[in-house]
């Protein structure tokens, strides 16, 4: 209980925190010359002019050497495969989630579709793959990015709530560690993953959340509390 309490008086700070992780740079450095032009595709993309505004590259619609290792750095960060620098549908995809991300701001739930009568509850828009606690209409953690179910294994949407936790869990159906879960809708549960928050195409229809993130989420909820899944995730 002293965990929770304590967590709770953190939580204003947390909101502010949640909301800086999303407009942090999210591309790290290319490799060298020669490994870019070893592999990189130089074919401009479909969507070769939104991408190249999203990296801050001259917008000029037409791939370039320095285009392709940004585009390729940014994949490679994110675990996009093929890793070659070409703008395709799923590299701007992943782009645009993380914009829609950005906009959202401290006000995730400006469109009021998380119900804000239930006091304290954990809302997931799969459309933008983002998650927030609220109660009622007061935000308390978040908006931090999540990683929902890929198509065919969606994260089913509607009202539900946290009926089991398990901080160290282990799962046998995927024999991976799924640390922080709390289960919500059969097999479903927020639980911490290392892999990228924008890593296609998705999870076998858990909130997958950053290690701090599900932390958090941990010591704010409990056993019994609302969760509210809607949306839908682009690509499925």
């Amino acid at each position: 209980m002293g965990t929770r309490v304590g967590a709770r008086i953190g939580a204003r700070a947390a909101v502010l925190g949640g909301a800086a992780a999303l407009a942090l740079p999210l591309v790290v450095a290319g490799g060298g010359a020669a490994q870019a032009a070893a592999s990189c595709n130089l074919t401009t993309g479909p969507y070769q002019r939104q991408v190249e505004q999203f990296l801050g590259r001259p917008v000029d619609g037409k791939q370039s050497a320095a285009d392709c290792t940004a585009i390729r750095s940014f994949q490679a960060s994110h675990g996009i495969t093929p890793t070659q620098g070409h703008a395709g549908p799923l590299t701007w995809r992943i782009m645009n989630t993380m914009l829609a991300q950005r906009a959202a701001g401290s006000t995730p739930n400006r469109a009021g579709d998380c119900p804000t009568d239930r006091g304290r509850i954990a809302c997931v828009d799969l459309t933008r793959q983002l998650s927030w606690i609220q109660d009622g209409a007061t935000l308390t953690y978040g908006p931090v990015p999540v990683r929902t179910g890929k198509d065919g294994t969606e994260t089913r949407t509607g009202p539900k709530k946290i009926y089991y936790r398990s901080i160290d869990h282990w799962s046998t159906l995927y024999n991976v560690s799924m640390p922080y879960a709390q289960f919500f809708d059969g097999g479903i549960a927020f639980h911490s993953t290392t892999k990228s928050m924008w890593n296609p195409p998705g999870s076998g229809g858990c909130v997958n959340m950053r290690p701090a993130d599900a932390k958090a989420y941990w010591n704010l909820l409990g056993k019994g509390e609302d969760v509210h899944v809607y949306g839908r995730k682009p690509g499925t």
